[in-house]
């Protein structure tokens, strides 16, 4: 659990479902219990505020359609309190804006309803195989220089400090969620190298476009260049390659 032992991928992690719906708590419940998996539900945006406050959950599900507290705002909430608790919201809303509103919001995942049962569980071991990696990365920060031909009072840095996965930008610290953090060090690791969607929905998410839309990276790459870079439209360090991918320029 957070700030504890590092989360099994299955059985003993603890896994909060958070949806109005009883038969999705219970069809939820049934599937992850059967791969492992202790479960906590919640009907309700307050009573999983009150789980997460207690330090329960390693991941939860969280629809967004709640009574008492909103599913956007528990998100909100649960960000302001941890960037690392890994959250996979699960929402009858499918549409592109819905989508990418979560994900501005933290969210590591988004699936859809109805959804696979054996599909979700193999999500939350995903998500909790990242966590558990992210504890345990090494400490090799990732130093990378603006190019010279910047002005000298607009020169500084991009540093990305994997030993406390902390990223800086001329000296400023930048928050990002543990996602954005992956696939910022992924890519920084390799500077120039061209990588697909579908590339990095399998080396940083660990799922394929079987499962996730590969639009999750490029919504996340949207994200990163709003954090990191002096003109989104324009980025230095987060190029995308036309009709093949992204690459990280350093």
């Amino acid at each position: 659990m957070r700030g504890g032992a590092l989360p099994s991928t299955g059985t003993h992690a603890h896994v909060l479902v958070v949806d109005d719906d009883e038969d999705v708590r219970t069809l939820a419940r049934w599937q992850l219990e059967s791969e492992g998996f202790e479960v906590l539900t919640a009907a309700d945006g307050q009573t999983a505020l009150d789980a997460v406050a207690e330090g329960r959950p390693d991941v939860v599900l969280l629809d967004l359609t709640l009574p008492l507290v909103a599913g956007l705002d528990v998100l909100t909430h649960i960000r302001r309190r941890s960037a690392d608790l890994p959250v996979i919201v699960v929402s009858g809303r499918s549409g592109e804006t819905d989508r990418i509103v979560g994900l501005d919001l933290g969210a590591d995942d988004y699936v859809v309803k109805p959804f696979s049962p054996a599909e979700l569980a193999a999500r939350v071991r995903s998500v909790l195989r990242r966590s558990r990696r992210a504890e345990t990365a090494p400490a090799t920060p990732v130093p990378v220089q603006e190019p010279l031909a910047e002005p000298p009072r607009a020169r500084g840095g991009l540093v990305i400090d994997r030993a406390t996965r902390t990223v800086t930008v001329r000296g400023d610290a930048v928050e990002l969620t543990a996602r954005e953090f992956d696939l910022l060090a992924f890519l920084a690791a390799s500077p120039r190298h061209v990588y697909t969607r579908d590339q990095l929905l399998e080396h940083v998410w660990q799922s394929s476009s079987d499962w996730q839309e590969p639009a999750t990276v490029t919504q996340h790459v949207h994200r990163l260049r709003r954090k990191l870079e002096r003109d989104p439209d324009r980025p230095h360090w987060l190029r995308t390659v036309r009709g093949v991918g992204y690459r990280f320029e350093p």
